[in-house]
């Protein structure tokens, strides 16, 4: 009742200020046949379940895919005000600020930008963004041989297959020594790691969640690389900080990771945001723009770009790197998402990922053909094996509506009946048990 009587009180104080006496006399122009049937409206909801009523009112009008693909890339929940903002023209129509007095709010931008990447990392500085996950963790290499002198870096097997490609391409004509250290359990194996590294090892890559989706605690390994004068470098998935040891805490050196979970749609594949961090002792070999905080002449804050070592500014054979644009459209829409969540947001987010990961682990257990793989911790994505070709099962799956996977065996040789499924808080119990019921279907038909 409290609520039926706030709502007329709300309509009465409307009705006032339009100068209307009832409801009625605000649609006297609209034909009786085209006018409000009712105003028995429903409760009132969130964004988020609003729109989710209203897609499915539009799916009557066109089929799209549920989306169990990971392997990097996830379909996150983007609030509106994220799209609002990041789509206002001083924004998305800005260039290079190189000239700081007419570009203070894209430098602020970019600066805000930086100190959530840091807070999230644990880490102490951050650059104003790379183009992506693969290509940040590419320099984070380059910074590795620039800060020790040394040439060889030694590679994790739950690296992302995708970055590895990409570091390798990039180094095609660089004489760089790489080794690449297996799996075990699909957690990294310290005895091959320990076995890999020597006096001319510049850097050990990690990843953590892995690329199957596995949680480890890398310390050791940190501990480990240091004691040896080899710096650590680990790509980590921005969600999963919120609930797992930053790369800051188990003492990382370099900190990289792909920044489209943080409010920035899949788009059939880009553009995308890679995001660096380090320590201090570093910053002179991070690539990239970098924005500092500062005070003019008459002690006014004002912000600026600082320490540039890109190619355009300083002698070439000096540059720390070739690859040193940012992606700041990128980088300001995932300012926006964090200033929105919030911590406590962001740990909802990364909960519920879980907690519908685990959901959906539980009901695929249940498909006597279909294995899931338990042999360590997930955060929101883990492997599966299936009865048959995984590729030919996320074929038949996207006839039925669902992306149902990253067929392993695409990059693993003798991995082509594995299937790597991703789960995220837009996955409803709903769509968690359709996508089991039509996977069951599938490998059992």
């Amino acid at each position: 009742m409290s609520y039926i009587a706030n709502t007329a009180a709300q309509q009465r104080r409307m009705l006032d200020v339009c100068g209307a006496p009832d409801i009625d006399s605000l649609f006297r122009d609209i034909p009786a046949d085209l006018a409000p049937k009712s105003f028995d409206l429903p409760q009132p909801r969130s964004e988020f379940e609003t729109l989710r009523t209203l897609e499915s009112l539009a799916e009557h009008n066109y089929s799209h895919l549920t989306i169990f693909v990971g392997g990097g890339f996830y379909d996150h929940y983007i609030p509106a005000a994220v799209d609002a903002l990041a789509g206002r023209s001083e924004f998305y129509t800005a260039y290079t600020p190189y000239q700081p007095e007419i570009s203070q709010g894209t430098l602020q931008a970019m600066y805000e930008y930086q100190t959530h990447i840091c807070r999230l990392t644990d880490m102490e500085v951050a650059n104003a963004s790379i183009y992506d996950g693969g290509t940040a963790l590419y320099e984070a290499c380059q910074m590795a041989l620039a800060a020790t002198g040394r040439r060889r870096i030694v590679m994790d097997g739950g690296v992302s297959p995708i970055y590895r490609k990409m570091i390798y391409t990039y180094a095609a004509n660089l004489s760089i020594d790489f080794a690449e250290v297996p799996v075990s359990h699909g957690q990294s194996d310290r005895d091959h790691i320990r076995q890999a590294i020597d006096d001319n090892t510049a850097a050990v890559l990690l990843q953590n969640p892995n690329f199957f989706g596995v949680i480890d605690d890398h310390s050791d390994i940190v501990k480990m690389c240091h004691d040896r004068g080899i710096l650590a470098v680990q790509s980590v998935n921005p969600i999963a900080l919120a609930l797992l040891k930053t790369p800051g805490e188990i003492g990382a050196d370099i900190a990289t990771g792909e920044g489209q979970p943080l409010g920035i749609p899949l788009s059939f594949g880009g553009p995308y945001l890679g995001f660096m961090a380090t320590r201090m002792n570093l910053v002179r070999k991070m690539p990239g723009r970098l924005v500092g905080r500062t005070v003019d002449a008459q002690g006014r804050e004002g912000f600026v770009l600082t320490l540039q070592a890109r190619e355009q500014h300083i002698r070439r054979e000096k540059a720390t790197s070739n690859i040193c644009s940012n992606e700041a459209l990128c980088a300001l829409r995932a300012t926006i998402y964090l200033s929105l969540m919030g911590k406590e947001g962001l740990r909802e987010v990364a909960a519920l990922s879980v907690l519908g990961a685990h959901a959906l682990k539980d009901r695929l257990k249940q498909i006597p053909s279909v294995k899931v793989m338990e042999s360590s911790p997930t955060f929101n994505e883990f492997t599966v094996r299936l009865p048959m070709d995984a590729g030919e099962a996320v074929s038949r799956m996207i006839e039925r509506g669902f992306a149902a996977g990253f067929p392993l065996g695409r990059y693993y040789p003798g991995m082509e009946n594995y299937l790597l499924v991703a789960v995220t808080e837009k996955r409803t119990r709903h769509e968690i048990g359709m996508y089991a019921e039509n996977l069951e279907d599938v490998v059992c038909r």
